[in-house]
């Protein structure tokens, strides 16, 4: 049986919202980090071969923007998911080829796509959470 005081945390709409920034801060950090450093943005979007590299700023910084807002307002919450979700894999795709790394530089890779492998089954859930409070209502 889970103990009242743990029941009125979880059900508390301010934590509730306060774990979803808390989950969106990578995905904002990550945005904002390509927006207020779009010099260094085109940088890593051509040190991994993504041309245009403004095209491919752009763009990673609204996915990640748009996605983690729309999921701390819990709002099309399996759309941001979804292309959070998208992003994240692609990035162990692109960025994280632990496959063709040697040595740490390889393992570093390998740890990174497992936490990233991670960080998507947590949007998937966050999507369900979303689906099943909003049928509740």
């Amino acid at each position: 049986m889970t103990p009242r005081w743990v029941q009125t945390i979880l059900s508390n709409k301010g934590f509730e919202i306060f774990a979803r920034v808390l989950f969106m801060f990578v995905f904002l950090a990550g945005g904002l980090s390509k927006v207020l450093d779009f010099q260094g943005g085109l940088a890593e979007m051509r040190h991994f071969n993504l041309e245009p590299a403004v095209f491919f700023n752009v763009l990673t910084a609204l996915v990640l923007l748009v996605g983690a807002v729309l999921i701390i307002l819990d709002k099309v919450t399996w759309l941001a998911a979804g292309a959070l979700g998208v992003f994240t894999f692609l990035t162990i795709l692109i960025v994280h080829r632990f496959w063709a790394l040697e040595g740490q530089a390889g393992v570093v890779a390998l740890h990174t796509a497992t936490e990233h492998l991670s960080v998507i089954g947590a949007l998937m859930l966050v999507a369900i959470y979303s689906e099943r409070s909003k049928k509740k209502s």
